[in-house]
């Protein structure tokens, strides 16, 4: 009977693990019951789109190696494994997962731009937690942003203005995998145009993590007055209403890096409310606008901000959105290079929410956490490649929160091309174990015998 002998690195890992394996042509059929060292039987699925692997299995390591021998072949309706729910939320869902860890929908966004026309995970919960990270629809897990979708760039984000397609490449029950690609919106700067993006998502049955990598089409450009290629800003968010938050502190793998606030989204802010009260006759599609932002702009969906800069909306001719934002970066490019705002260090995951603006960038790090003190739900992020900033916020005055991969002034600065896996679950004070956990998968190793 064939056999997989698989390495555990160091014996880092420390919970369910995806691993991919490939095995002689002898081994037919999709699906197959595997038995572990003790006698533990689990399944392996075939892979029929990976040219590195035909069959991926989930491990669960209980020392240095695990030992999986094929057993014998199972029909796919016997098969305990993620399920497809047949109900959403959202009208333009692609599937609705209940992965045994997760419950959310995959959706292809409306391109009406609008907070509810995201494409991406939407209504993200835990399955033993049951509750929703994203209740309102208007957000979303998975949008990436700078350079491309950008007041500069004249564009918000590709989740409010692109209907992206969405395939499966592995559609199984262990393991289910979708790409998500689309041509990017030509905004403002001509080197940006005529891009396309992919976005390769995976997640797997009972594993509390899940796994994506974004391909973009080679670009360079300017922001921030600094030349970028091929770096983005990826950025999921979540919200919990007025006067809340999902998450209360940031972590980074050995302490914290960070500078407190954000003159950027100040200036933007101070600008929007110069346009709104200028009382200067402009489109209906302006006025509209001033409408929502004259009173509460604090509590005000951030994305509004946004919008009024945006070549989609009409709200400004081209040369108003340009002259605007000249303005805000040269005073933002002025006040984040002052000396009042110091490198700050802390040992302890960072209170967000006490810090001017709700808001801190981050020095560059692999792993990441967002953390719940009051219940110990932790986000945790690693990243094939180090993000060259953070952005995170934290604001119970809209409920919103982001974390974003980007420097002060939208400077994007996760390389392209980075595989990053993103966990959920009870990890405040374990959250180290869980990212180290990550990390090792790309060290383990498989051989059949």
């Amino acid at each position: 009977m064939v056999k997989v002998k698989i390495t555990n690195p160091q014996e880092k890992i420390k919970i369910p693990v995806p691993v991919k394996f490939s095995v002689s042509d002898d081994i037919t059929g999709d699906y197959w019951v595997v038995k572990n060292n003790s006698g533990k039987t689990f399944v392996a699925q075939r892979l029929h789109n990976d040219s590195d692997h035909n069959f991926v299995a989930i491990v669960n390591f209980s020392g240095p190696e695990e030992e999986l021998s094929f057993d014998h072949e199972i029909e796919e309706d016997k098969v305990k494994g993620i399920k497809e729910i047949p109900t959403a939320k959202e009208n333009d869902v692609y599937v609705h997962l209940n992965t045994g860890k997760f419950d959310f929908e995959l959706c292809r966004g409306t391109a009406q731009g609008e907070g509810s026309s995201k494409w991406g995970l939407r209504h993200f919960m835990a399955v033993d937690e049951k509750r929703d990270l994203l209740p309102s629809g208007n957000n979303a897990m998975g949008g990436f942003y700078g350079p491309f979708f950008t007041p500069d760039n004249g564009l918000i984000n590709p989740a409010e203005h692109l209907i992206v397609d969405i395939k499966p490449i592995e559609n199984g029950p262990v393991m289910k995998e979708y790409r998500l690609s689309g041509r990017i919106p030509d905004g403002l700067k001509p080197e940006l145009h005529g891009k396309r993006f992919a976005l390769d998502w995976s997640f797997y049955y009972d594993v509390p993590f899940f796994s994506r990598v974004y391909h973009v089409d080679h670009f360079q450009t300017t922001v921030n007055q600094r030349s970028i290629v091929d770096k983005i800003t990826v950025g999921d968010e979540f919200e919990s209403g007025i006067g809340q938050l999902v998450f209360d502190r940031f972590a980074t793998y050995d302490g914290v890096w960070y500078r407190e606030g954000d003159p950027y989204s100040g200036q933007l802010a101070n600008k929007v409310q110069e346009l709104v009260h200028d009382g200067q006759k402009r489109s209906d599609r302006f006025e509209d606008f001033r409408k929502q932002l004259t009173s509460n702009m604090a509590n005000a969906h951030w994305d509004l901000y946004w919008r009024l800069f945006s070549v989609w909306e009409n709200a400004l001719s081209q040369d108003e959105i340009e002259t605007n934002l000249h303005d805000v970066r040269q005073k933002a490019f002025v006040l984040a290079e002052l000396n009042d705002r110091p490198w700050l260090f802390s040992a302890d995951p960072v209170n967000v929410s006490a810090v001017k603006d709700q808001t801190v960038f981050a020095g560059p790090a692999t792993k990441s956490a967002e953390i719940n003190t009051q219940t110990g739900q932790a986000m945790v992020w690693q990243t094939e490649h180090a993000s060259n900033a953070f952005q995170i916020v934290q604001r119970p005055q809209s409920g919103w929160q982001n974390w974003g991969t980007n420097a002060e002034n939208e400077c994007p600065s996760l390389p392209v091309g980075s595989l990053i896996h993103t966990a959920y679950g009870p990890y405040q004070n374990n959250w180290r174990e869980v990212a180290d956990s990550l990390e090792a998968l790309a060290d383990v190793r498989a051989e059949a015998e």
